[in-house]
C-alpha cells in the first residue's frame, strides 16, 4: 500500500515509519518504530476526534526512548480507511474499530501491550480491553469517562458542553452538510474548547494535518462514530462486563470533564481492578497541552 501523504517538514522524525496497514477488514494508516528496538515494550496509542495521530507528536519522542509506539489512524479517521456504514451504524462501532486494531497489533508480532487513548481512542480501548482481555496489559485513559455513564447522567450542562454528542448523531447528512459549510470553522471551534483556551497550544502543522484530514469522507466518518456510541455501542455496553486489567485515568482540570463526572469512580463501576487517577494543569487536549506530565504518567504506569 502506497504510504498516506503528510505535512512538509513532517511532525515525526524519520525514526518512525508512516504506513498503511491491515487492520480487521480495511487498511489503517500508522505511525511507528517497530524493530528499531525490539527490547522495548509496545505502547498502542490511539487519539480521538477530531483528530489523528498528529496528536502524539509532542510527547513521541520521550515515550520512544522506552517503548515501541504504534500510533494509527482509527478507521474513519485521518488517512485510515472510510468504509461504507450501515442502518445501525454497526461498521462505526467500537467494537469495529477495536477489532481493526487489535488486527494491526497481531499484524506487527504484537500479542501483548500497553495501551494509552485519548477521547475516542478511549471508548475504542475500553471495548479493546473487554473483547480482546488477553492483549491488554495496561490501559491508560485520557479526559474521559465512559460512554454510557456520560450519557445517563446528561442535564443541561453536559448538554451545554458536549453538545455535538448530539449533534452529530442527528440523520445524515445534516450535520455533514452544516459542517462541511465551513469545515475549518467548525474544526478549530471544536480544538479550541473543552478547557483548552483557544489553540495557541498547537503546532501549527499539527493543526495543517487536522485540516487536511478534516475531509467530507472524514466528516461523514466522525458522524458514524457519534451515531454508533449514541446506539449500537450502548447496546454492547449492556452486557455489563469489566475491564480486567489495571486502569488509570488522566483529566485535564479545566475540562468539561473534571467539572461534571468522576473519572475515577466512572470507571472503577467498569474495572475488576482498582483504578487510579489524577486531575493534570490542562483542558481536554493532554498530549499537546502537557506532554511531560503525561510521559511521566505513561513511564511510570506502563512498566
Amino acid at each position: 500500500m502506497p504510504p498516506p501523504a503528510e505535512t512538509t517538514p513532517p511532525l515525526f522524525t524519520a525514526d518512525f515509519s508512516f504506513e498503511r496497514r491491515p487492520g480487521k477488514s480495511i487498511a489503517l494508516a500508522v505511525r511507528h518504530n517497530v524493530g528499531a528496538h525490539p527490547d522495548r515494550p509496545p505502547l498502542l496509542l490511539l487519539h480521538g476526534f477530531p483528530q489523528t495521530h498528529a496528536i502524539w507528536h509532542k510527547v513521541a519522542p520521550a515515550l520512544a526512548q522506552r517503548y515501541t509506539l504504534v500510533m494509527p489512524d482509527l478507521r474513519g479517521y485521518g488517512d485510515s480507511d472510510k468504509p461504507p456504514s450501515s442502518a445501525d451504524h454497526a461498521p462505526y462501532s467500537k467494537r469495529a474499530m477495536a477489532a481493526d486494531v487489535a488486527a494491526l497489533m497481531r499484524g506487527l508480532g504484537f500479542d501483548h501491550y500497553f495501551v494509552c487513548c485519548h477521547d475516542r481512542g478511549g471508548r475504542v480501548a475500553h471495548r479493546l480491553a473487554l473483547d480482546f482481555p488477553q492483549a491488554v496489559r495496561k490501559l491508560m485513559l485520557l479526559d474521559i469517562s465512559p460512554t454510557a455513564t456520560m450519557y445517563a447522567a446528561t442535564d443541561m450542562a453536559f448538554a451545554r458542553a458536549y453538545y455535538h454528542w448530539f449533534f452529530l448523531i442527528q440523520p445524515e447528512p445534516l450535520p455533514e452538510t452544516l459542517i462541511g459549510a465551513a469545515p475549518g470553522f467548525y474544526l478549530r471551534n471544536k480544538l479550541g474548547g473543552w478547557g483548552s483556551r483557544g489553540t495557541s497550544f498547537f503546532d501549527p502543522r499539527a493543526l495543517a494535518e487536522y485540516e487536511r484530514c478534516f475531509t467530507p469522507a472524514t466528516i461523514h466518518a466522525m458522524c458514524e462514530d457519534y451515531r454508533a456510541a449514541a446506539g449500537i455501542d450502548l447496546q454492547h455496553d449492556a452486557a455489563d462486563e469489566r475491564i480486567q486489567c489495571p486502569v488509570h485515568v488522566l483529566w485535564g482540570e479545566r475540562g468539561v470533564v473534571n467539572k461534571l463526572f468522576s473519572p475515577v469512580a466512572d470507571w472503577q463501576a467498569k474495572c475488576a481492578a482498582p483504578v487510579t487517577g489524577r486531575a493534570v494543569p490542562s483542558g481536554h487536549f493532554i498530549p499537546e497541552e502537557q506532554p511531560d506530565s503525561l510521559f511521566d504518567e505513561v513511564s511510570g504506569f506502563a512498566r
